[in-house]
């Protein structure tokens, strides 16, 4: 009776917790600051928010274009600290959606409106039909596929609104080039991962790393940006589209 009181009153241990058993601190340290690293896009995001309700719109393209970079870099720190298995209780997947929403989506609708990007009766269901397109574009199943496409229009909305206040789009056209882009997210396109499409990678990501430089160039001389530059740096933007079509038209039906 005392051997079966004392099993009855062990512990249950959680997989997780006989998963993380097999792994060194400094796995787990490493694990937990690529995490806190991702999650810091909430942090830019309130500092872009800010800067958009004080008028200041390069702090907040700065705080939007530093989201980018972070986004852009955490997934190969996780897959190089092995999170999912060192941390399998922490879902980095859904820090990254998050702090990707608030980031690419509703901060930059922020300031395309309080910048007077958008005007009249048109704003608030242009900016509608963005949020709601994107809330599903992020929850759609195969929102990310496993040969690594995003499928429908990435929700880069981030990049779409400093290319409309850098070129000063009239508001009647940021309206209809909003509308078609939140069409595009129900489309069943797939469009590249940059960091992990290999076909191209290397002359991939060369554009990006000079289209970041351009891009920052354009952000430091916020309102006067040289518009060579602002035109040069598309060169990325138009190749990106380019290249996930060609691969998207080669891609064996799903």
């Amino acid at each position: 009776m005392l051997r079966f009181y004392t099993m009855r009153q062990l512990p249950a241990k959680h997989p997780s917790h006989m998963q993380n058993a097999g792994h060194g601190s400094a796995a787990v340290a490493r694990a937990w600051l690529v995490h806190a690293y991702t999650a810091s896009g909430a942090v830019l995001a309130f500092v872009g928010a800010w800067a958009v309700l004080h008028g200041n719109d390069r702090l907040a393209l700065a705080a939007m274009f530093a989201a980018t970079i972070v986004d852009s870099t955490d997934g190969v720190l996780a897959r190089a600290a092995r999170v999912k298995h060192v941390l399998p209780d922490v879902d980095g997947g859904r820090i990254d959606d998050i702090v990707d929403y608030i980031t690419f989506v509703f901060l930059p609708m922020m300031l395309l409106e309080a910048a007077g990007g958008l005007h009249g009766w048109a704003t608030w269901p242009v900016i509608t039909a963005v949020l709601l397109s994107s809330m599903y574009g992020f929850v759609a199943p195969d929102a990310k596929t496993d040969d690594h496409f995003f499928t429908g229009f990435p929700s880069y909305w981030n990049i779409v609104v400093l290319y409309l206040l850098v070129f000063r789009v009239p508001p009647v056209a940021n309206a209809a080039i909003l509308l078609i882009l939140s069409a595009l997210v129900f489309v069943r396109i797939g469009w590249i991962y940059p960091s992990r499409t290999t076909t191209l990678q290397g002359l991939t990501l060369g554009l990006a790393s000079l289209w970041t430089v351009a891009v920052a160039v354009i952000i430091v001389r916020w309102p006067s940006a040289p518009r060579w530059i602002a035109i040069a740096s598309l060169l990325f933007p138009v190749y990106y589209i380019v290249l996930s079509l060609v691969l998207h038209s080669r891609r064996s039906p799903r």
